[in-house]
């Protein structure tokens, strides 16, 4: 389309769902020279804000879409072009752009193909791949959490890996009954559902409570795993912030959940009204708030952690990193201190716990390095 020296900005498409995005601002002026990576616009999701980062290098001739539209995936953010190409030139694209552009059609329902179905030990758990090539990489979310939490994650590490990401039992679409919701019995289910879909060996990364999973299958099944990313895991301290736990199995108004929410991220700004009323909506399914107190109860007591698998830390022979932001409000950051020296610790600053999603690009970077 048009002159091949001008480069379209376009809005991202994060994750299997998002069907549109919300310009928040501009990081960056007109006139500026960015280089990939660079950060340039906030834009909302249905999920979660965050910062879309430039994949060109260019001048930044135009902004085309302004704070506070509302716009579909692949439509016009704003066009790249050396100084050389005239604004009559950068008007024209444009407009051809523009005249030419149709909205994607909207995905199928969330039973069909961009979501798949595994049956593992009575459990239907849904699950989503993205890419064909390379190791396998395994997204375990955490407590309250479904896989939509690697929504910033799972594309950008396909690039590299066939990735998966599923909804443990109770959680997202999965079924939800849970009779037993100990991390070893989860742990057993995620190793069912690595042979249900024929992962022979998978590089774990598993967040808050899918830290503590992906450590207990580590520990348990080590033939099936090649390396373990932890971010923000449970199981390696003694204390966690129960009152969050309480208050997310018993909330049930914005009013109840928002500042709760909130605690999970260092912005609280972040926190979206369509995430909360997603998670009401989620809560109100039967048997999720049975399934939640089960699992709950699989691993924490008051502000007490009831598994302790910093020892298992030492007995891997696979590489290990552990993430944390310094302000996670949930599980505290000092549970990074004193691990066994092989275990690479990244600590980010000003970012909680919800760590993938508000610090993505500083998450995926340190993901991609255990591939």
């Amino acid at each position: 389309m048009g002159n091949p020296a001008i480069t379209p900005i376009t809005m991202p498409k994060w994750g299997l769902s998002m069907q549109e995005g919300k310009v928040i601002e501009w990081l960056v002026p007109e006139g500026t020279e960015v280089a990939p990576g660079d950060r340039l616009v906030d834009i909302e999701t249905e999920k979660i804000a965050n910062t879309f980062e430039a994949l060109d290098a260019g001048l930044l001739r135009r902004q085309v879409a302004g704070p506070d539209d509302v716009l579909p995936i692949g439509a016009l953010l704003g066009v790249l072009a050396p100084a050389s190409v005239s604004d009559a030139e950068v008007d024209a694209f444009i407009a051809e752009f523009q005249a030419n552009y149709v909205p994607p059609a909207p995905e199928e329902g969330e039973t069909g193909p961009a979501f798949q179905w595994a049956d593992v030990d009575g459990h239907r758990l849904r699950y989503s791949k993205l890419g064909g090539d390379g190791p396998a990489v395994l997204l375990i979310h955490g407590f309250g959490g479904d896989l939509g939490n690697w929504l910033f994650t799972q594309e950008p590490l396909a690039a590299h890996a066939q990735v998966y990401a599923l909804d443990l039992p109770g959680h997202g679409q999965s079924s939800k009954s849970v009779t037993d919701g100990s991390v070893a019995a989860l742990a057993k289910l995620v190793a069912g559902f690595m042979r249900a879909v024929g992962i022979e060996r998978a590089h774990l990364v598993g967040h808050s409570l899918g830290g503590a999973i992906a450590l207990a299958l580590a520990a348990s099944a080590p033939e099936k795993v090649s390396s373990v990313s932890l971010l923000a895991p449970a199981g390696i301290g003694p204390t966690i912030n129960g009152g969050y736990l309480a208050g997310f199995i018993a909330g049930e108004s914005r009013r109840d959940m928002k500042p709760l929410l909130q605690q999970l991220v260092a912005n609280p700004e972040l926190i979206t009204r369509q995430l909360i009323d997603d998670i009401l909506k989620f809560k109100r399914t039967d048997g999720v708030p049975e399934a939640l107190r089960a699992i709950a109860a699989g691993f924490v007591e008051g502000d007490r952690q009831k598994v302790n698998l910093r020892d298992a830390l030492a007995s891997l022979s696979v590489p290990v990193q552990v993430i944390w932001g310094r302000q996670d409000r949930i599980i505290p950051v000092d549970q990074a201190a004193g691990l066994p020296a092989g275990v690479k610790v990244e600590l980010l600053d000003g970012i909680g716990h919800l760590l993938q999603m508000e610090a993505a690009t500083q998450v995926n970077t340190c993901l991609k390095s255990m591939l």
